[in-house]
C-alpha cells in the first residue's frame, strides 16, 4: 500500500528560508512564477502559471516549509488541474475538427505535460538543495543518540549497553522513514506518512 505523499521531513543543516529561496529562483521563468511569504515561523511558497500564459493551461500549487530545530517539514498542497484539463480539452476538440490543428497546439501540449509534472519538479529541487546542504530524510547526527532509561546518559545509536552505567539499551532506537523523513512509532512497520515499508 503506497499513499500519495505530500509531506517530507529533511533533517540536518537546512533551513526553510534556503528551500523557499531555491524554489522561487527555479520556478520564476517562462510561463511560471513563484513567490514566498513568511507566516510566523513557516514560509509559504506559491508556484503558478503566469496570467495569460503563452502556451498551455493554468495551474497552481502551494507549499509550506516549517522550520524546526534540526529539520524542515515540507508540505506540498494539491495541484490545481482545471486549467490543464481545459487546455487538453481544447486540443482534443481542435484535433477532432481537423487533425492538422494539432500542429498549431504542440507548444500547448508540451507545456501542459510539463505542468502536469510540477509536483515532481518541486520535490526534485528540494532534494537537490537538501543534498547540497548535507541534509537528508535520515535523522540528524545531533539527534542520533538515545538516553539510558536507568541513568539518562546519552548513548550512540545501536549501542547495546549504556556508556554510563552499563545497563542494556534495548531496542528503543530512534529512526526515520528513508523515503519521507517521518519519525514513526517504534512498533510501526509501515510509515504512517507515506506508506512505505520501514526497515
Amino acid at each position: 500500500m503506497h499513499l500519495a505523499m505530500n509531506t517530507k521531513t529533511f533533517h540536518g543543516k537546512i533551513t526553510a528560508k534556503d528551500l523557499a529561496k531555491a524554489l522561487v529562483a527555479r520556478f520564476t521563468h517562462n510561463n511560471m512564477t513563484a513567490k514566498q511569504t513568511l507566516s510566523g515561523e513557516q514560509y509559504i511558497v506559491q508556484i503558478s502559471t503566469r496570467p495569460n500564459p503563452t502556451s498551455g493551461g493554468k495551474t497552481a500549487l502551494g507549499l509550506t516549509l516549517q522550520q524546526n530545530e534540526d529539520r524542515v517539514v515540507v508540505k506540498l498542497g494539491k495541484q490545481e488541474w482545471l486549467g490543464i484539463a481545459a487546455s487538453f480539452g481544447k486540443t482534443l476538440l481542435s484535433a477532432k475538427m481537423n487533425p492538422f490543428n494539432l500542429i498549431g497546439r504542440l507548444d500547448d501540449i508540451a507545456q501542459d505535460i510539463e505542468n502536469m509534472s510540477l509536483d515532481d519538479q518541486i520535490w526534485g529541487v528540494i532534494e537537490e538543495v537538501a543534498i547540497a546542504m548535507g541534509a537528508s530524510t535520515q535523522i540528524s547526527e545531533r539527534l542520533r543518540s538515545t538516553s539510558c532509561e536507568y541513568c539518562n546518559v546519552a548513548n550512540p545509536i545501536g549501542a547495546s549497553n549504556c556508556l554510563g552505567c552499563g545497563a542494556p539499551m534495548g531496542d528503543q532506537q530512534p529512526r526515520t522513514c528513508l523515503n519521507c523523513g517521518h519519525v514513526p512509532d517504534p512498533n510501526e512497520t509501515f510509515c504512517s506518512n507515506c506508506g512505505d515499508r520501514l526497515d
